[in-house]
């Protein structure tokens, strides 16, 4: 099966729903994200805090997966961020973004989250560029998480696993600000496509 979804009309796609709904989005030429004030996800490593109130559109998955997203990003705030999000609840999840730290530099990264403990693997990449495409492929507990700058030419951030993941997963599209609010992304697609 293969869906793709562009954000064509004001409703969004069957069968997804929000976690921590922005007071602000709008569907129509893409999906746009308007961040709420000091959202983020993360879990106690090396900063001690908990945080679980970033914005998530999702949807659920019981089969093996390949989900590709497209990002714009017009950052504000040190730690601006927007990509891709797996989820099993609070302690146990993957993201995947480009998160601004200054005006030079961006960090191209990864959070991996299993049992209520975070981890972080970056790479620097310029602040001048403003899209990326994403990537995450499913099978079973195990993901591959890629980026592209082109959609075509793929390079591998990581493989990792999510120890409590079971056989229905939430995946889709996130966006959060740790220390600003309004900051303004929008995505023009969302492609799934199932191995099973």
């Amino acid at each position: 099966m293969y869906i793709k979804e562009i954000f064509n009309t004001h409703k969004l796609p069957e069968n997804s729903y929000w976690l921590n709904e922005p007071e602000s989005w709008h569907s129509g030429s893409g999906l746009e994200i308007i961040t709420g004030r000091e959202t983020d996800f993360w879990q106690r490593t090396h900063y001690g805090f908990r945080r679980d109130n970033g914005h998530c559109l999702l949807s659920d998955y019981s089969s093996d997966f390949i989900l590709t997203a497209h990002a714009r990003f017009e950052p504000r705030s040190r730690y601006d961020q927007c990509g891709m999000i797996v989820r099993v609840d609070a302690e146990n999840w993957i993201k995947l973004s480009t998160e601004y730290e200054d005006e030079a530099i961006s960090r191209l990264g990864s959070v991996v989250t299993n049992f209520g403990y975070s981890d972080w693997a970056t790479q620097d990449v310029s602040s001048s560029i403003k899209q990326r495409w994403y990537r995450i492929v499913r099978q079973g507990n195990d993901f591959i998480l890629e980026a592209s700058g082109d959609g075509s030419n793929w390079f591998q951030m990581r493989i990792a696993h999510l120890h409590n993941a079971g056989r229905t997963i939430a995946a889709g599209l996130y966006a959060c600000s740790p220390i600003g609010e309004a900051f303004r992304c929008s995505f023009s697609c969302l492609e799934m496509e199932s191995k099973d």
